[in-house]
């Protein structure tokens, strides 16, 4: 069992930045694939950032590619996103989410099996 805990959401700024944190119990941290995801009103949850347990691949959603980056720090059972560059459109819960797959990162929520409670980005136009 993993537990996640997200923290670092806010009110931003468009153009702003923001960086994210996940926190994850347990000893194997560096076994599982960590995701990011995120839910806007009356929207469905999509993918926007993974990285593989190792932190060697990486897979960003479209529409943040140059403007966000996923990172972890596997000494501290830690996984980020960096968020530059924000748009009012980029304002959602965003969630972390873990999967029993070391390297294979998937992009559906289906392919994760522990989740965050989340934490809310609203970004001011």
């Amino acid at each position: 069992q993993v537990q996640l805990v997200e923290s670092g959401g806010g009110l931003v700024q468009a153009g702003g930045s923001l960086r994210l944190s996940c926190n994850a119990s347990g000893r194997t941290f560096s076994t599982y694939t960590m995701g990011w995801f995120r839910q806007a009103p009356g929207k469905e949850r999509e993918f926007v950032a993974g990285i593989s347990g190792s932190g060697t691949s990486t897979k960003n959603a479209d529409s943040v590619k140059g403007r966000f980056t996923i990172s972890r720090d596997n000494t501290k059972s830690t996984v980020f996103l960096q968020m530059n560059s924000l748009k009012p459109e980029d304002t959602a819960v965003y969630l972390c989410a873990a999967a029993r797959t070391t390297s294979y990162i998937g992009t559906t929520r289906g392919g994760y099996d522990y989740w965050g409670q989340g934490t809310q980005v609203t970004v001011s136009s």
